[in-house]
């Protein structure tokens, strides 16, 4: 089936039908002048955290005003397309990567944020995530029976329900792998409503089944009177008075290139969701209050390493859902503080991202390249930030004021990357694998699993040598009770009165599973506390006409 445009697929696009009916959308790259707006709240960012916060508010009866750097790019401009999404839907064109480039950063940037390009995984976070963060930083109401309420009202929100489809051969790997050797595997529960089973998420979703932000509270938001500034990138924050009171933005040609003309939002209330990294260095530019130099620290990204196995008949690793089954074996195996734990989980192969993420040159990368239909590839997502030794990174700005991570692979991670490998290895093994490859730089494929383990154990596990990458951005603005910590529980700034973040770069850890419902639930309490004050706050104002 042709699916060049929405009308082929009999899909309604809700941007332009919203647009058509009169929907506030600007677009930064058209204004030929700078231009001064005015809202109760202006909400930097439009992803998981600024999707759901714009949803609630603008609801509430506040004019919200969305701010995102993105171009607006609705559903019938996904036509699974790699090199176009990684250029048009991901933070500096899928090349974002940490200071000394050892590991690569898939992050969204896109009018829906990442969740237009996730994997749509969702997971409630763990207890022992939860109660850590109470112990260890003070975190409050965040325990997992008060937050249940708030994932199930999301998850009814986005249709989150577990795939009920048959696994496709990748992720089958992990249940035959599993039942192998006597290790626990359960199905992912997904955000999607009517999925095409087609696998290509991470480019878009071209059938609007993936309940991403574009699709569901953006569109509410803008029904309730909330306007959109795209193309427009968020400068810095200014204060008054320990107050902050308007937001400064750049707008951006149709090549992400910086424009003279500027957007300025005043606001009663500014909420930061621009996400790990960027949220800590917008709050560097601005250089707002951090007499305890928090801001950018503990940035987690839960390191990701890759093991290739070839099945000997046909994966097709890029077809169907790219992630329905997973296996919590490790996540807690030493304990919360322990050695690094990791959750496993596949990732669908597409040949441009397989082909930058195993690496290789010459006639061995074609000859890759070439199996590619047969190869099941699973990874181990590691959760960084509950070890003494696991400190995370700090978000830095460059000489032009944008952002760079500086994150080191040091030997706690290293090491977890080894357990890693040794145990998606011998799972590839058990799921029937004719051969093996960890993703490491001197590993060839390995024809057997006693002969594959001998080798791990005797590679040099050091940054460069090993395939790390993430898709995972957490912390540099950590919440809770402390000097450690940059805003409350409820993400009011410490220091800077009416300045809020409601994004992933709160947790004061990497989580242990995929954030996504993290945020969105955590964002629902904390945005629906605000609403109420607000809200609150207008009536005598009201009242005063």
């Amino acid at each position: 089936m042709d699916l060049s445009n929405l009308e082929v697929r009999g899909i309604a696009d809700p941007w332009k039908e919203g647009i058509a009916r009169g929907w506030d959308v600007v677009d930064g790259a058209t204004l030929e002048e700078s231009r001064m707006v005015e809202a109760d709240v202006v909400i930097i960012g439009s992803g998981a955290g600024g999707g759901v916060s714009a949803e609630i508010l603008s609801k509430a009866g506040l004019k919200v005003v969305i701010i995102e750097a993105a171009r607006l790019k609705s559903s019938d401009a996904f036509d699974m397309d790699e090199g176009a999404a990684y250029r048009d839907l991901y933070q500096e064109g899928a090349a974002r990567a940490n200071k000394d480039g050892t590991i690569t950063i898939l992050q969204g940037r896109a009018v829906g944020g990442t969740t237009v390009v996730n994997w749509t995984s969702s997971f409630r976070t763990p207890g022992q995530t939860l109660d850590f963060w109470a112990s260890e930083f003070g975190v409050e109401g965040m325990d997992r029976a008060s937050m249940d309420p708030y994932f199930q009202t999301m998850e009814e929100r986005l249709k989150v329900s577990k795939w009920a489809m048959p696994p496709n051969a990748n992720n089958d790997v992990i249940k035959r792998g599993c039942d192998a050797l006597g290790w626990s595997w359960a199905v992912i529960p997904r955000n999607v409503d009517g999925c095409w089973n087609l696998g290509y998420c991470g480019t878009g979703c071209p059938t609007n089944a993936k309940q991403s932000m574009l699709v569901t509270t953006l569109p509410a938001a803008m029904e309730n009177g909330a306007s959109l500034f795209h193309s427009c990138e968020a400068d810095v924050v200014l204060t008054d008075k320990g107050r902050a009171k308007a937001v400064v933005c750049h707008t951006l040609d149709e090549r992400k290139q910086r424009r003279p003309v500027r957007v300025t939002v005043q606001a009663k209330t500014i909420i930061a969701a621009a996400g790990g990294i960027n949220t800590p260095a917008l709050f560097k530019r601005s250089a707002l209050p951090d007499p305890n130099e928090r801001v950018g620290k503990r940035t987690f990204l839960h390191p990701t390493t890759l093991v290739v196995g070839d099945m000997d008949d046909n994966v097709a690793p890029y077809y169907g859902a790219p992630q329905s089954l997973y296996s919590d074996e490790f996540v807690w195996r030493d304990g919360v503080d322990g050695n690094i734990g990791y959750k496993i989980e596949v990732m669908p192969l597409h040949p441009g991202l397989f082909a930058g993420l195993l690496g290789g040159f010459g006639q061995g990368a074609r000859e890759q390249i070439e199996q590619l239909p047969q190869y099941a590839g699973a990874i181990g997502l590691m959760r960084d930030g509950f070890h003494e030794d696991s400190q995370g990174g700090e978000v830095h700005l460059t000489d032009d004021g944008r952002p760079l991570l500086d994150y080191t692979l040091n030997r706690h991670v290293l090491e977890g990357a080894r357990d890693v490998h040794l145990s998606l290895t011998e799972m590839l093994f058990a799921a029937g694998a004719t051969r093996v490859r960890p993703g490491h730089m001197d590993s060839p494929f390995h024809s057997s699993w006693s002969q594959a383990r001998d080798a791990i154990k005797g590679y040099n596990y050091a940054p460069g040598f090993v395939g790390v990458g993430s898709a995972h951005v957490m912390g540099g603005c950590a919440m809770g009770h402390g000097d450690r910590c940059v805003v409350d529980s409820d993400g009011q700034h410490k220091h800077v009165e009416n300045l809020y973040v409601f994004d992933g770069s709160v947790f004061p850890t990497s989580l242990g599973v995929n954030p996504q419902l993290t945020i969105y639930g955590m964002t629902a309490r904390n945005a629906g506390k605000l609403a109420q004050k607000l809200t609150a706050e207008k009536q005598p104002e009201s009242a005063n006409l």
